[in-house]
């Protein structure tokens, strides 16, 4: 059991930092050379390395989630994220490492909507899977813990009107149509990742009404390794007894469930829906 949970979390911590690679492109190659600022940490690196010259957005960046990594283990102690602390590092290392082997004085091509599409759609994917996995890339997300713990404040609103100033304060540094394409791209970055966040989740679960329960809980048990909920009903029309049987599995498993059931029993009434959020053995845990 525990090797196995060793390989578990070493396979996490694999796709997270994929993932914060994936995030770290996005910001480098599109956010950073368009002025792209749609809040958050980068967003205040891009201003500050915008009215100066002598530090990159990248250190900045790096100096500023070095502050807030220092302040959040300050603060939380032994109850402070090493999954965040170890994505933010990978996050601003990898911007620090791509500055020097890609040095960058203007954007990829003469598109910005284009340029727009890819500096939100990597950060937010990427995002969106390390937070799936228990983590995240530092930056405001400390903030908002710190807020959390100190304050009464609504912490989404909160972060949202933070997001906003530092958009707000691209429109001075970099002009009109910069800012403009950062509210573009600030709305569309909160869609996506939850677009991300429940495609990665989403899960099927069946209701089957039976008459051949053994052998469908059997398939469900032994072939497709999961459990379910069995209880007795009647046809409120024929008034005939029919087992009901909940169970919940992947999507791929989904498709083996619904056409085994039609070789089992023709008859069966199978009702079969998509959810993102389950909590329990075999799925998300409890929190």
């Amino acid at each position: 059991m525990k090797e196995k949970n060793i390989k578990k979390t070493v396979l996490e911590y694999l796709m997270m930092t994929v993932a914060t690679l994936v995030m770290a492109c996005g910001i480098y190659f599109f956010k950073f050379p368009n002025n792209f600022v749609m809040g958050g940490v980068s967003g205040i690196s891009m201003i500050i390395g915008a009215v100066q010259d002598k530090v990159s957005p990248a250190t900045v960046m790096l100096i500023i989630n070095a502050v807030l990594i220092v302040v959040g283990y300050i603060i939380f102690g032994r109850h402070f994220s090493a999954r965040t602390v170890y994505c933010s590092l990978v996050l601003s290392g990898a911007l620090e490492l791509m500055e020097f082997l890609f040095p960058m004085s203007k954007p990829i091509t003469d598109d910005p909507m284009l340029e727009l599409v890819f500096a939100v759609a990597l950060p937010a994917v990427g995002s969106a899977i390390v937070f799936n996995l228990g983590g995240t890339t530092g930056g405001t997300d400390i903030i908002a813990m710190v807020l959390k713990k100190y304050t009464a404040m609504n912490i989404g609103m909160s972060l949202f009107f933070v997001d906003a100033a530092i958009v707000a304060g691209g429109f001075f540094v970099n002009g009109a149509k910069a800012g403009m394409y950062s509210i573009v791209g600030l709305l569309i970055k909160a869609l996506v990742v939850d677009v991300v966040i429940e495609n990665i989740n989403i899960s099927k679960y069946f209701f089957i009404i039976t008459t051949h329960p053994d052998e469908v809980c059997k398939y469900i048990n032994e072939n497709l390794h999961k459990g379910a909920t069995v209880w007795e009903g009647k046809g409120s029309y024929t008034k005939e007894d029919k087992t009901v049987i909940l169970a919940v599995m992947t999507r791929s498993q989904a498709v083996a469930m619904r056409n085994h059931i039609k070789e089992i029993d023709k008859n069966a009434f199978v009702v079969i829906s998509s959810t993102s959020d389950i909590i329990g053995k075999g799925f998300r845990n409890a929190v």
